[in-house]
């Protein structure tokens, strides 16, 4: 369910959602980067952990970093 939210914002700021973002679109724009700040993270968290694809290519993206720390921890600072 929608609900209608009246907000104030700097003249410039609202030309340049109106701008960048679009007209009509300035409120989807604004829950994108809301939602995450406000939303219950630990059931998200959940929920992406189901994805199996998602899971192993995370698990392969930070096992090569471990790489990449020994290489850092090699180099004179």
């Amino acid at each position: 369910m929608t609900k209608k939210l009246t907000i104030m914002i700097d003249g410039a700021v609202y030309d340049g959602l109106y701008r960048v973002v679009g007209p009509r679109k300035i409120s989807q724009f604004i829950e994108r980067l809301v939602r995450p700040h406000v939303m219950d993270l630990d059931a998200a968290y959940n929920t992406m952990s189901q994805d199996e694809k998602r899971e192993i290519a995370a698990e392969v993206w930070s096992e090569n970093l471990i790489g990449d720390v020994g290489e850092v921890n090699n180099e004179t600072w």
